[in-house]
Order: structure tokens, then sequence, then C-alpha cells
């Protein structure tokens, strides 16, 4: 299995562990993410556009020390699924969407006419996140999740294409301990918007995994580590309850 992710940190985040998850199951799965910090669709849809040579090139992970145009990567390999998404500061905005996920679709399918596009679902910011665009949401989690969890479900909808409901279910899990961040939990972010390099980056990873394979996460043995925090003690029962709830919602 081949995936391209057409992204940012967030797609960064959300591939980090998926090689390593499916590993663990004796799935052979390579996912490359094309990295930009902040690119929204607008600008993926310009650089398809000018041939950019912009995008750092990340397999399994971990940076292959290269950038590449889009091009070149729908080129590099027989992907089986392509997945892009909105920079998260518009990702409550619908139309920023338009036209240019629709643009990007045609011209993703017009190369790679047997791979499926999906949309992967980003998710909102800490409710105490000092991101500087998150004043387009009223500084609140809740309105900005409910506007991007409806911009993406809508545009997947008006493409006709499936959506990885990253989102939705790191709402689900704010509700659950130990991340109920407002009563004195911990937070799914490491910094107010992107994921806790364990555990946040974990969840997305097994939504994708869960998302593209439909097998179960509960029964995955693969126990996340990463370089980026070598010193992590992970617990047990907390990674349990990130499995239970991915498994339940996807």
């Amino acid at each position: 299995m081949k995936i391209l992710a057409i992204g940012n940190s967030f797609s960064q985040d959300a591939t980090h562990y998926l090689h390593q998850i499916a590993a663990a199951d004796q799935v052979d799965l390579d996912v490359v993410n094309l990295y930009i910090g902040g690119c929204s669709l607008e600008r993926h849809w310009m650089n398809i556009q000018n041939e950019a040579e912009e995008y750092l090139y990340e397999e399994n992970g971990e940076s292959a020390g290269m950038h590449v145009s889009i091009q070149a990567a729908l080129e590099r390999g027989n992907w089986d699924y392509i997945v892009t998404q909105q920079a998260s500061y518009d990702s409550g905005i619908p139309e920023t969407y338009r036209p240019y996920l629709g643009n990007i679709m045609e011209y993703v399918r017009e190369r790679l006419p047997k791979a499926e596009f999906l949309l992967h679902e980003t998710w909102a910011y800490e409710s105490d996140s000092l991101h500087a665009d998150f004043g387009k949401y009223h500084h609140s989690q809740e309105e900005m999740y409910g506007k991007l969890s409806q911009a993406y479900k809508d545009a997947a909808g008006q493409l006709g294409i499936r959506l990885i409901p990253c989102g939705d279910v790191i709402q689900e899990l704010r509700k659950k301990d130990p991340f109920r961040y407002g009563h004195g939990g911990m937070s799914i972010c490491r910094d107010g918007f992107h994921m806790n390099v364990i555990y946040g980056r974990y969840l997305l990873a097994a939504v994708w995994y869960r998302m593209l394979t439909g097998n179960s996460v509960c029964s995955n043995s693969y126990i996340p580590s990463t370089r980026l925090a070598p010193n992590a003690v992970f617990d047990g029962e907390v990674l349990k309850v990130i499995k239970e709830t991915v498994d339940m919602l996807i």
C-alpha cells in the first residue's frame, strides 16, 4: 500500500507513526508526506501550476533531505491513495476550499486514475491556543470544530470523496479522561495546535490506518517511540483509551 499526502505540518503529524503501526500487523505500507508548513489548498494548487519544487519529501515519518514538486512526487510511485487537507487556520471557512480542492483532485485523477483521492479532516485548536489565527473562530474550540467539521464534510460530499475524520475523533477523545484538558487533564496538543508527539500523533496514524485498512488498532502491538521525545514514557492505559476510541468511531 502506497500513500502520498499533499499537506503540511498537520499531515506530518498524521503520518509520523503510520508505517510503524502497519508493520506491527505485517502490513506493507509506505507513506510519503509532502511538507510545507501551513500550506493551504490554494497554495498547493498554485504550486501545481508553477511546478514548484518547494515540498520537503518525508518518507515513513522521516525526512529524505530533498525538496520536490507535486508533479515529481506523483511520478515517483504507483500510489494507491492521495490525501490532502486544508490549512488549519482556514479549515472552517468553506469558500477557501473552492475551487482549489476540486482542481487538485482533477489534476491527480488525470495522472493517477486508479488512485483513491481522500480528504484529511484536521482538528480544532486547544481551548487556550495562542495561534495567531484562532481569533477567526473567536478563540473558541467548539466554534472552530463545528465550522471545520461542516466545511470538510460539505467539501467531501460535493466531490464524492471519503473523509479521514481525525478532527471528529480528536474532539470525541477530548471528552474522555485523561484528555479532559479543561478539567485538569492533559492536552492532546503539544503547542496549542499541533499534536502531542506521542499520543496525538499516534491517534492520527491510528485513524488513518483503521480508515485505510479496516484493521483494528486495539489488537495492534505497536508502541509509539520517537527521536523527538527520546525520554518520553508512554502510559499503556492512555494508549488503550485512544485505541478503543478509534476502533469505536471508525
